[in-house]
């Protein structure tokens, strides 16, 4: 799909392996195991068994707490721990659209997530991300675009430690 347009693809073909969302807050289902919610995200390999398992092997690799929490209920996870984020990349997307990744992670849990989301970056996944946090933004974005009322009203690329200072000053004042 690579070079491809997609935007006539109906949307079971986008999920496919090309795009996936992870919305803001976490989106779970309370009644279900951990790893349970991480298996509605490949639905649609239930016949494929080995690449379902390499799947979790990534996700779990990715999110260690995880892995230590598979069996239980994700009621009990804080914050959701990433877990629906988590989700979203067992459909093996190409393109992620993130929004807020860090809402509601403790700090520790955003170095995980931020750590994720380099590894993904890394392994060739293009990333949208939607985030508050300039922190986040600045260190592992290659471009930024600020918005005011739904408009952008700055487009930046954060290559210089100057650069980044004046983002920052910027999204403060």
């Amino acid at each position: 799909m690579a070079g491809e347009d997609v935007s006539a693809f109906p949307a079971y073909r986008v999920a496919r392996g090309f795009a996936a969302i992870a919305p803001e807050g976490p989106r779970l289902f309370l009644d279900q195991t951990v790893e349970d919610n991480l298996l509605l995200g490949t639905l649609y390999l239930c016949g494929n068994r080995g690449r379902l398992q390499a799947l979790l092997k990534s996700v779990y690799d990715l999110f260690p707490v995880l892995y230590e929490y598979r069996r239980r209920l994700s009621s009990s996870l804080s914050g959701g721990e990433g877990c629906d984020r988590a989700r979203m990349l067992m459909s093996d997307p190409k393109v992620m659209l993130l929004d807020e990744p860090s809402v509601p992670l403790s700090p520790v849990a955003v170095g995980i997530m931020v750590n994720a989301l380099l590894e993904l970056r890394r392994r060739g996944a293009s990333l949208l991300l939607v985030e508050q946090r300039i922190d986040v933004a600045v260190r592992h974005c290659d471009r930024l675009y600020g918005m005011t009322h739904g408009a952008i009203v700055d487009e930046m690329t954060p290559m210089t430690s100057a650069a980044k200072a004046s983002i920052i000053n910027k999204y403060l004042s």
